[in-house]
């Protein structure tokens, strides 16, 4: 069976008339009459009662109707997929986000793939520090990551999209909860909760090099994995933390962000296999560059 007949056919049924049936379809009325029989003959029964005033479906012609109707929406929508998908405006876009990047770029992020790509699925990852965003991408699990340089292994192209400064998390009874602002210094003495040594987190670089730079080195309590096991911690009394300014969007029972003064910086990019050509990327760089997620003057980096 034939897809065009099975388009002769709807024109038909949707006319009951073949002549009208042929100019819809941009064919001589003969050939279309004769595609009918012939599918009538490859299914063993009548679709139209003919007489030379009128023709109608049969009870046979009704029931064919409807699934065919289903049949040939099911192929123009494949068709129009597909043109989307070649285009880059379908598709699944497997991402990877830092713990702190969750509460604030995933939102924006979502926000502005729904407007402008809306069919378009997100599979978003959390909590993958730097390293593992890096693996994720060289194995083809992330097609891009939101991750904080540097980025150490070869083929991955990124640009930043945030400066954060850090700041401090600490308990609500704790003697800093009063302060609008805290230095470094004064946490000498202070039980600090940080992520795992061995993940590599470019924060706990950040926080130690600030640390270091006013003569102490800060006193780990807890390596934890999750900045939402951070935070928990810090709720429960067992020590403070550095984070970037973004976990701000992220209020949470017991914990009071405070300012640091001449605090470090830490940057935050997009990054991409360098040798991912497809459509999907191609069309989301575009997006983003579009509604100025980039920030200005900074170029891609190998």
């Amino acid at each position: 069976m034939e897809l065009r007949h099975l388009r002769y056919f709807a024109a038909v049924a949707d006319t009951c008339h073949f002549g009208r049936a042929a100019e819809r379809l941009h064919m001589a009325q003969p050939p279309l009459s004769q595609a009918i029989r012939q599918l009538e003959a490859e299914l063993g029964v009548e679709l139209f009662t003919r007489t030379t005033r009128q023709v109608a479906l049969t009870g046979a012609g009704e029931v064919f109707r409807g699934d065919v109707e289903c049949i040939l929406k099911a192929v123009d929508d494949a068709v129009a997929r597909v043109g989307r998908f070649a285009a880059g405006a379908e598709g699944v876009l497997r991402i990877g986000l830092t713990g702190s990047a969750s509460y604030r770029q995933l939102p924006a992020l979502a926000r502005l793939l729904e407007r402008e790509m809306p069919q378009v699925m997100l599979e978003v990852h959390t909590e993958m520090l730097t390293p593992a965003q890096e693996t994720g991408l060289v194995e083809r699990r992330l097609d891009v990551g939101v991750l904080r340089p540097p980025v150490r292994q070869e083929g991955i192209a990124h640009r930043p999209i945030a400066d954060e400064s850090l700041v401090l998390a600490v308990p609500g009874e704790h003697w800093l909860s009063e302060a609008e602002v805290v230095r470094l210094a004064q946490l000498r003495h202070e039980s600090f909760v940080m992520y795992g040594a061995a993940l590599g987190s470019v924060v706990n670089d950040a926080v130690i090099r600030g640390c270091l730079a006013v003569g102490f080195h800060p006193h780990c309590a807890y390596e934890v994995n999750e900045t939402s096991t951070v935070l928990a911690l810090v709720a429960a009394g067992l020590g403070v933390a550095v984070l970037p300014e973004s976990i701000r969007s992220a209020p949470r029972e017991g914990v009071l962000y405070k300012s640091i003064e001449n605090t470090l910086t830490v940057r935050l990019d997009l990054a991409w296999r360098e040798d991912d050509d497809s459509p999907l990327l191609r069309n989301l760089l575009k997006v983003l560059e579009k509604n100025d997620i980039f920030l200005e003057g900074q170029e891609e980096t190998a």
